[in-house]
């Protein structure tokens, strides 16, 4: 039982679909960042029927992008963009660490984060009428919302997580953290395995170098400019990995046209 209530915990907090309202409490919220890489599954089969949907009706790409652009906010309830907001004002401000943290912690929405957030749509609503609904193309797609979510987790289980950041601490405290970083890693490698299985030895490179610099990127941002982690910077993470990702798996194929 407690297993159901970890996985609602986790779609109730990382997502809007519909779960059964739990009361958070130790037992269950032990490996609930364990469990947090199946809303990147969710997401995945969400795609995967909406691109099915769309080749029955014969919608155009223009309309299959719009659909499948809306879906990450529509699943997830926007909560990572929240925070890919919220850490892009921040770091605008060029302030202290202490400063940024407030910022953080602000509920208004300044203009830099407005102006990223039309930037970010505009390119990914690109990248998603251009992307190719095929059955490698999706699986490599829904590998990356669960690789992306895996190494958010994992990464509130190794690296320090910054003061006054009480709902990332929450979790973090409250996790198993060798029994959730050994199944996050797990979780991680497979998705590796999967994505050189399904996506080739070139979508494989450039996608591994992408998660690498993403990666790589987020500890030192979160390190330097923060002070540590931060719930609204996991979800910066996750909301640039994603668009990297998938940025990565539509040009990648136009690379060889190069030569």
């Amino acid at each position: 039982m407690w297993i159901l209530e970890t996985v609602a915990v986790a779609f109730g907090m990382y997502s809007a679909l519909p779960v059964p309202r739990i009361e958070w409490n130790e037992k269950n919220m032990r490996c609930a960042l364990a469990v947090f890489p199946l809303v990147g599954a969710a997401l995945g089969l969400a795609w995967w029927g909406a691109c099915a949907l769309c080749d029955f009706l014969a919608l155009p790409a223009l309309l299959r992008g719009a659909v499948l652009c809306a879906l990450s906010a529509l699943v997830t309830g926007g909560i990572h963009l929240d925070g890919y907001a919220d850490t892009s004002d921040a770091l605008a401000s060029h302030a202290s660490p202490e400063r940024k943290r407030e910022i953080l912690r602000d509920a208004h929405c300044g203009a830099f984060a407005v102006i990223r957030l039309c930037v970010y749509f505009v390119a990914y609503f690109a990248l998603c009428c251009a992307f190719e609904p095929t059955g490698a193309a999706l699986w490599c797609v829904g590998l990356g919302f669960v690789l992306s979510r895996a190494l958010s987790g994992l990464a509130l289980t190794v690296l320090p997580v910054a003061e006054g950041s009480s709902l990332a601490r929450t979790f973090a405290d409250k996790a198993d953290k060798k029994r959730t970083g050994a199944i996050l890693a797990a979780v991680t490698g497979a998705c590796i395995a999967g994505l050189y299985l399904h996506g080739g030895r070139t979508v494989f490179f450039v996608e591994v170098c992408v998660l690498l610099v993403t990666a790589i990127h987020y500890a030192d941002t979160a390190r330097r400019e923060f002070g540590g982690l931060s719930g609204d910077l996991a979800g910066w993470f996750l909301v640039k990995t994603e668009f990297w990702m998938l940025a990565a798996l539509v040009i990648t194929p136009y690379l060889g046209r190069l030569r």
